[in-house]
């Protein structure tokens, strides 16, 4: 069982607002120089999010793969689009013009750049504001962009690279929150959800446990698939938005490839979230027999989250210069189910009632761990905490 160790690395930066906490987590036999280093700050208040992205670094803090070798250009480390559509069955799908919406906090003014040399280097079409395919938009709507944080920044590349190796063909709309504040990412969400074709809105942040009564009414849009990942600190209960009735809670796996007639095997990541709450009712489909919760249990489903097994990004450096790195986190697995669900083009009613009716569209996740609490913790067959009911066979259970 894979095993994940805290070690204290914190680097904070007053004009960035960045605190990088380094999490070394053993997985496929990664060099003692290969941590994977949070790239948001950790807030003291629960009504406050965290992004949950995770980048693998040096102890200088370079960014490596996960044997500890350097990232350059030439020597590009993690999942390459090809990867993530072979491995979840969606290789060559279209969806048909509908729009991922994609919800985060601050600002990030070389997006568009960055996605393009993204989008470049693995041969896919364009995606700009000049070409329709990219929208770039405040909380309310406007152009008018929050400021720069380098954390958050970090966080939106890899939610723009894994909607793009997911679904090439989805055109994005980012939305940038005021602030990391769920008060300003809820009034982004209820923004996202008003913009044309959005059939998908991804989450990769996460507060406290707290109850839809309070905070839900800005994640509760049926008929479109809101996703929220379910955190990196392996099983600590409830995590909203992923603990809302509303949401599809995205867990995490560990992804390789294998010999298989599937071509790649999974298990549940040592730091994928799960848990229980009983502030929140739980979807249609997900009983209390099922999860041994008598309210909300995450995650509903999964994909690929651990940093050593992650996916190639384009992501920021400094406010001027982005290079390559290697990222993980269930703040990748959010995006990438959003994306299923977009090409699926199947969203009517809650979405995250969906796979609970159609798990043979699910690869189901029967081994792995993030703790020892049973099913909240431990993968077995049909539903667990770390991996919900499995990860996407396709677009059928979305």
């Amino acid at each position: 069982m894979r095993k994940q160790i805290l070690s204290v690395a914190l680097a904070a930066s007053a004009s960035l607002g960045l605190v990088t906490t380094a999490v070394t987590t053993a997985s496929a036999a990664p060099s003692a120089k290969s941590h994977a280093s949070r790239v948001c700050a950790t807030p003291s208040s629960p009504t406050v999010a965290a992004c949950h992205a995770l980048k693998l670094t040096d102890d200088s803090g370079r960014a490596v793969d996960p044997s500890g070798r350097p990232i350059t250009p030439q020597a590009i480390s993690g999942k390459t689009p090809a990867d993530i559509q072979s491995a979840y069955k969606v290789t060559g799908l279209s969806a048909g013009g509908r729009t991922v919406a994609i919800v985060d906090a601050y600002g990030y003014p070389n997006a568009e750049r960055d996605l393009g040399v993204y989008r470049s280097q693995w041969g896919l079409s364009s995606c700009t504001t000049a070409n329709g395919c990219l929208r770039i938009i405040n909380q309310t709507g406007g152009t008018s962009l929050p400021r720069f944080n380098s954390g958050w920044a970090g966080e939106q590349a890899l939610d723009l690279d894994a909607v793009s190796a997911t679904c090439p063909s989805c055109k994005i709309v980012l939305v940038q929150a005021n602030s990391a504040s769920l008060t300003d990412l809820g009034a982004a969400v209820n923004t996202a959800a008003k913009q044309a074709g959005v059939a998908a809105i991804s989450n990769s942040y996460g507060g406290g446990d707290l109850a839809d009564s309070s905070y839900g009414a800005a994640y509760n849009h049926p008929g479109i698939a809101v996703t929220a990942s379910t955190g990196d600190n392996g099983y600590q209960g409830g995590s909203f938005p992923a603990s809302s009735h509303y949401v599809t809670a995205i867990g995490g796996t560990s992804l390789f490839k294998d010999s298989s007639a599937r071509g790649w095997n999974e298990s549940a990541w040592n730091g994928a979230g799960s848990g229980c709450t009983t502030l929140n009712a739980a979807p249609t489909g997900q009983t209390s027999a099922m999860t041994s919760c008598s309210g909300r249990a995450i995650a509903d489903v999964s994909a690929v989250a651990d940093p050593n097994t992650g996916l190639a990004t384009y992501a920021p450096t400094t406010q001027n210069s982005s290079s390559w790195a290697q990222y993980g986190g269930t703040s990748l697995s959010a995006p990438i189910v959003a994306s299923v669900y977009a090409l699926s083009g199947n969203t009517a009613g809650y979405a995250n009632t969906l796979p609970y009716a159609h798990t043979s569209g699910l690869f189901d996740v029967t081994s792995g761990s993030n703790g020892t609490c049973a099913s909240w913790c431990t993968a077995k067959s049909g539903w667990d905490g770390p991996t919900g009911l499995g990860t996407p066979n396709g677009t059928s259970a979305f």
